[in-house]
């Protein structure tokens, strides 16, 4: 009889051994889709920012009714990415205000270049 008691302990422990390892793996396995999701997020939010900055008046020809045209459309891209929502965020409100200021802030000039690098740093290239 404890010869039959030691085949059964022997037994589950393989069994909590091999639980653990499936759980392990499904584990790991979550984690990669769920970055992989994360960084499709991410580049389709980018690709929406491109859109949305490849748009409207040509912002060498008028500057100031560039950055009026941007806002509204930056406003209305949303991402689970913080960061990168922030720096959208951020890119709309220093457009809107070199627009208010009519283009003519040394200020908010440099505001709108420092963003659009922070946003270029996330999404290489959408904001050039």
């Amino acid at each position: 009889m404890r010869q039959g008691k030691l085949t059964i302990l022997a037994l589950l422990a393989l069994l909590a051994v091999a639980a653990a390892t499936l759980l392990t793996a499904c584990g790991y396995s979550s984690k990669t889709t769920s970055s992989s999701a994360n960084a499709n997020v991410k580049k389709e939010t980018c690709q929406q920012v491109e859109a949305v900055l490849s748009d409207g008046p040509d912002p060498e020809a008028d500057p100031v009714g560039y950055a009026q045209a941007q806002v509204l459309p930056l406003r209305q891209i949303h991402t689970s990415d913080e960061k990168l929502h922030e720096a959208i965020d951020r890119l709309a409100s220093v457009y809107e205000t070199f627009s208010d200021r009519n283009g003519v802030s040394h200020s908010a000039k440099s505001a709108v270049t420092a963003v659009a690098d922070r946003v270029n740093a996330i999404c290489p290239g959408a904001a050039s």
